[in-house]
């Protein structure tokens, strides 16, 4: 009996190779990870071997060998149980029964061959030699292999490598390896060198395998028997890297790829390759467009003609395989034949008829979801949603639509009195009417043509301007959009805003009570002391004078030598100082001593008598003290300034005085000066406009500019820009701040007054228009709900205006009174006017060289 092993020696003789010629082998350390069952169990590692001819001398010789119960020994450098089985199984399928062992026995005497391995292999080339006569009788073997019983084999040339070891039996096993001879022929790309001889000798192969088939006879015994093998898919058995389906980004830090079938690693290829070898590479290979790397096993595989045809076909969209056809007619084979019966005759199951108890407990759970609200029921879509309309279609409801707003043109007027051929005298023009109809525009005129009288009706001659009439008639009809105007009945009385009745907002002022003559020109500023009990004033004449309220007397005067354009006294009550801007130079000049006690008089003194720190006459302004005639008139310090002044305030404490110096040309527009220090800063480095008014804010550190279109205020501590207001008008005049500090006005010289809610927005919340020239001057009252307007109309309009501590509720603007008193003078009317500290009283300079008192 003969014995049939499979070698598990590490290190295999050479295997057959193209021509009955012999390759090396894999070496020791070259690890065969992976067989395939029916189509592969060649070496990974080594050169594979692509032609079938020595194959069949190993087929031939076993059947020989066998027939002689000689040994069969073959050599396959393969490793495992699962080499060892396969080829047991597939050996035992052509062995007969009585003269071979079957598979059974094959197993059993597995250690037996294992220990007389290296035996076997010394007698392999022996084998091997006596190829060529086993394979000239191999034709009468198996031509007597039927009459003793023995199997035939149906098809005696595979597709695979090493066909001796596939089921001869099986049809099915033969289509399956020429699937898999294609993959390896698209795989091994490697060797084209030596692909022509092989490739002739696998065609001579595959031709003579239906010449064989033909010849032998399949017996019943191996018809009926079943491979179990017949479906499986060998694709994976010849993947070396066994790690499965695993993203290889987890072995990125580990010198390998994976694991073979014996457990060991696989390792990463070295690459050495820079740039430039990349770059050679790229130029001299021919096949690098088309070669990739292998992620399983880290290396370089070039894809196959028909590898690359198949991602051409994939890029563009196409199907993978050449011959599908998408568009094949579909055959009916269900309903194309009528059946009487129907697909299955079994009967229904009891539970069939049994509501079930899972879609019940699922039905109560969303009954109870809808009872709670948790669940709610769809709306209905609108139809008109989705829906797509034909534009060019005839649309009926566009017709019925136009109907139903339909707006008739309105009729012409009809002839007057002026179009009569014999109008009545006042409807005729005179010379005078007549050219200065001429001279107006087309459009301002009222009648279109010029009345005429005739004698009778057949001397009108006729209308040259019919057409033309016509044409502009037809063209109000098409040109002139229509609009049903709907009438509602409003009452007017409705509109008028409900406001609170004067006399209920008293105390205001009402009426004049003193005059204060004594400037001979206009008087362009003033100010009254904390008090109330002083006033001061400064006007075009050049002096300075300081008035007692309550009498009206002029208490002092001081000449300065040029126009005044602005006095403000001090608001601190512990000094008695006035701040007087004059040409280029600020005046601090102080009241007569009778406007003052004597200690606070000291005081003012001890301050101004204060040397100025070193740096402080460097820079654009100039500190000095007055001397000679200047300090008997009372002035006490002269401040410098390289332009005109225009306008000079107080800071609430009173250490601080701001002056305005308005030139586009300079950055010096705005300076601010410290008493105490006799310093001087100026706090913009860059202007954008031309400044017009500055104001202190009275609670917080901020500071309020104020140029022609807009107002800013700027937070010192932070020294930023906090607020930008737009006041909508086109040159602001003048500027004041509510004491409360969220509410600020400001006057323009195009009759405006405007109200800012700072906490609200950054655009006035109401604009009044109740001056009909320019606003001079604007000022709120210390105490009282009150600001007042004064402006070129010779007018000083008194308003109510009611701040509230609740946010939510807008600010109240009542005008309460329209004051009247100055006489214009060359277009200038009230040039200033200011609030008593303590009184509802107001005070007003105009351009008639007048201070007015109002009470």
């Amino acid at each position: 009996m003969a014995a049939t092993t499979s070698s598990t020696s590490p290190s295999p003789g050479p295997e057959p190779g193209p021509g009955l010629g012999s390759e090396p082998g894999p070496g020791p350390d070259q690890n065969q990870t992976g067989t395939r069952t029916r189509t592969r169990t060649g070496t990974r590692t080594g050169t594979r071997t692509r032609t079938r001819t020595g194959t069949r001398l190993q087929e031939e010789a076993a059947r020989g060998a066998a027939q002689a119960g000689e040994a069969v020994v073959e050599l396959f450098p393969s490793s495992g149980t699962k080499r060892h089985q396969s080829t047991s199984r597939t050996l035992g399928l052509f062995l007969s029964e009585e003269s071979f062992l079957c598979d059974d026995e094959l197993l059993g005497a597995g250690p037996e061959l294992l220990e007389a391995g290296p035996e076997l292999l010394e007698a392999g080339p022996e084998l091997l030699g006596a190829g060529p006569e086993l394979l000239g009788a191999g034709p009468e073997l198996l031509g007597a292999g039927p009459a003793d019983g023995q199997d035939s084999d149906s098809e005696d040339s595979e597709d695979s490598e090493f066909s001796g070891l596939e089921d001869s039996g099986s049809d099915s096993d033969s289509d399956l390896d020429e699937e898999d001879d294609e993959e390896d022929e698209d795989e091994e790309d490697e060797d084209e060198s030596e692909g022509g001889s092989e490739e002739e000798t696998v065609k001579e192969t595959v031709k003579e395998t239906p010449e064989d088939a033909g010849d032998s006879e399949v017996p019943l015994q191996q018809q009926q028997k079943h491979d179990e093998y017949e479906h499986d898919s060998s694709d994976e058995e010849d993947i070396r890297n066994t790690v499965g389906n695993i993203p290889m980004s987890w072995y990125s830090d580990f010198p390998h790829v994976g694991y073979d079938l014996d457990g060991k690693k696989i390792l990463k290829p070295i690459r050495t390759k820079d740039e430039l070898d990349q770059f050679l590479n790229k130029m001299e290979d021919p096949d690098f467009w088309k070669t990739v790397s292998d992620p399983q096993t880290g290396r370089d595989v070039v894809l196959s003609e028909q590898q690359v045809a198949l991602v051409k076909r994939l890029q563009k969209g196409q199907f993978g395989d050449v011959d599908f056809n998408e568009h094949q007619p579909s055959v009916d084979f269900f309903s194309s034949e009528v059946m009487i019966h129907p697909v299955t005759n079994r009967p229904s199951d009891k539970r069939s008829f049994i509501p079930s108890l899972l879609e019940k407990e699922k039905v109560s759970k969303l009954v109870h979801a809808i009872k709670m609200g948790w669940i709610k029921p769809r709306r209905s879509e609108d139809d008109t949603r989705g829906r797509y309309y034909d534009l060019w279609a005839s649309d009926e409801q566009s017709k019925t639509r136009d109907l139903r707003m339909h707006v008739p043109a309105p009729r012409a007027p009809p002839p007057g009195h002026e179009e009569s051929y014999n109008p009545p005298p006042e409807f005729l023009m005179n010379d005078e009417e007549r050219a200065l109809w001429e001279q107006q525009d087309p459009e301002d005129r009222k009648l279109p043509f010029v009345p005429r009288k005739f004698s009778c009706l057949r001397q009108v001659p006729a209308f040259e301007r019919f057409i033309h009439e016509r044409f502009e008639r037809c063209l109000d009809l098409y040109l002139c959009p229509r609009q049903r105007k709907m009438r509602v009945n409003v009452n007017p009385e409705d509109l008028i805003p409900k406001l609170p009745r004067p006399r209920d907002l008293q105390p205001f002022p009402t009426t004049q009570a003193l005059v204060y003559r004594g400037h001979e020109g206009l008087v362009r500023s003033l100010s009254v002391s904390p008090s109330g009990q002083w006033l001061v004033s400064g006007g075009d004449d050049g002096s300075v004078r300081f008035w007692e309220v309550s009498t009206g007397r002029c208490v002092k005067k001081v000449e300065v030598g040029g126009a005044i354009k602005g006095v403000a006294w001090n608001p601190n009550p512990s000094l008695s100082l006035a701040a007087v801007a004059v040409a280029s130079q600020v005046l601090l000049v102080s009241p007569p001593a009778t406007a003052a006690d004597k200690q606070v008089v000291t005081v003012t003194e001890r301050l101004l008598a204060e040397e100025a720190e070193p740096d402080a006459g460097e820079g654009p302004v100039v500190w000095s003290n007055a001397e000679g005639e200047e300090l008997l008139q009372g002035i006490r310090v002269k401040i410098q300034h390289p332009k005109a002044v225009s306008m000079v305030t107080w800071h609430s404490k009173g250490d601080y005085v701001a002056v305005v110096m308005p030139d586009h040309s300079s950055h010096l527009q705005v300076l601010i000066h410290q008493l105490s220090r006799r310093r001087s800063q100026n706090p913009f480095s860059r202007n954008k406009g031309l400044v017009q008014s500055v104001a202190f804010h009275p609670i917080r550190p901020y500071f309020l500019l104020a140029t022609q279109r807009s107002i800013r205020v700027y937070n010192l501590l932070k020294q930023e820009l906090s607020k930008k207001l737009q006041s909508n008008a086109k040159w602001i005049s003048s500027l004041a701040v509510h004491p409360g500090g969220d509410h600020v006005i400001c006057g323009s010289y195009d009759c405006k007054l405007s109200w800012f809610d700072l906490d609200l927005s950054t655009k006035p919340y109401k604009t009044l228009r109740h001056h009909r020239k320019a606003v001079r001057s604007v000022a709120f009252h210390r105490s009282y709900p009150l600001f007042a307007s004064a402006s070129d109309d010779g007018s000083v309009i008194v308003c109510h205006g009611t701040v509230f501590s609740d946010l939510l509720q807008n600010p109240l603007i009542v005008p309460v009174k329209v004051l009247k008193g100055h006489v214009t003078t060359h277009d200038l009317g009230v040039l200033d006017v200011t609030f008593h500290p303590s009184q509802p009283w107001v005070f007003s300079s105009g351009a008639d060289g007048t201070v007015r008192l109002f009470t």
